[in-house]
């Protein structure tokens, strides 16, 4: 990949770990679940009326939506709401990756002895960290985004089920079925008394920051991130691109600790260490030579002649 491929791969992991901030930021002046609709349904309205339709099956549609979406950030913002760090939120979530081999085992999909090995130092990683919350503080905001991460290991695999031609439509047109689950939900949880006061107490200090952070998380984690993302996996193997999604927790975590004055325990310290390599470790892929894929050929075809590798969507960080 060319180092202004590279380039741009970093600037998105950046982009994702800032995005944890704006979460922050947004959760200190709107309910969770109403926050969590109100990010997609901005996305979404401009969709329906500018977006065509991907032409992908439709239950596959609602799956990416369901998982990705809905259950991913309910989960998440839950948990961020109910005390979970923000930085540890962006390693927790990463929980997805053997989430994700897991689920393809249970239906059927080969799991490679690097994916197993890897599977088993992150999810030893996980517990370690579950384990010194449990230890500090309730281990219910840790399990709640532990669940977001499964949510977002079933969106993956109905993303990999619809196997868009446009993959950019079908990330804009997963938006499109969070806001009114999400929305139902919030005013059966949090009331509709909740809801507009967020909406009615813009003189208070928290609103500001409040909107600069949902903003960030529309136009710059979910529109510039994923859609250079999308770019990027579009043009070069999935093996090639996913392993920068890595440095997402590594910018989540040091800029929660700059700006917020989050610090780790050791033992999390380390759980974080194995998430990461565990993860990294089993996305590692080697390369085969397949007759008639040369220098030329497209990057969707030369992705297969990777064996293994992960079939990696844009993701709405």
């Amino acid at each position: 990949m060319p180092l202004r491929h590279r380039l741009l791969a970093l600037v998105v992991a950046v982009t994702w770990g800032l995005n944890f901030l704006a979460i922050h930021a947004s959760l200190a002046h709107f309910p969770p679940l109403f926050c969590a609709a109100l990010r997609f349904a901005v996305i979404a309205v401009p969709t329906i009326l500018l977006v065509p339709r991907p032409q992908v099956p439709l239950r596959w549609l609602v799956g990416y939506g369901v998982g990705f979406g809905t259950l991913q950030f309910a989960f998440l913002y839950l948990g961020m709401e109910q005390g979970m760090p923000t930085g540890l939120a962006s390693l927790v979530l990463q929980s997805s990756a053997p989430f994700t081999v897991l689920i393809g085992a249970l239906v059927g999909q080969r799991v490679t002895g690097r994916q197993a090995a890897g599977l088993g130092v992150a999810v030893g990683g996980l517990a370690l960290v579950g384990w010194e919350r449990s230890q500090g503080a309730s281990v219910v905001p840790f399990l709640l985004v532990l669940a977001g991460g499964l949510g977002w290991a079933l969106g993956n695999h109905a993303n990999a089920r619809a196997r868009a031609p446009k993959a950019l439509h079908l990330t804009l047109w997963m938006t499109v079925v969070p806001p009114l689950p999400l929305l139902a939900l919030s005013l059966l949880t949090e009331g509709p008394d909740r809801i507009a006061t967020s909406l009615t107490t813009w003189s208070a200090p928290t609103a500001v920051p409040a909107l600069l952070g949902l903003a960030y998380t529309v136009l710059l984690g979910t529109l510039l991130g994923s859609g250079l993302w999308t770019w990027l996996m579009a043009r070069h193997p999935a093996g090639v691109v996913a392993p920068f999604s890595l440095l997402v927790p590594v910018v989540g975590l040091s800029t929660a600790w700059v700006v917020l004055g989050e610090a780790l325990a050791p033992l999390e310290l380390v759980g974080a260490a194995l998430v990461v390599a565990g993860v990294l470790h089993g996305s590692r892929t080697r390369r085969t030579t397949v007759v008639g894929v040369g220098p030329g050929a497209p990057a969707a075809e030369a992705s297969r002649v990777v064996a293994g590798a992960p079939r990696t969507s844009a993701t709405a960080r």
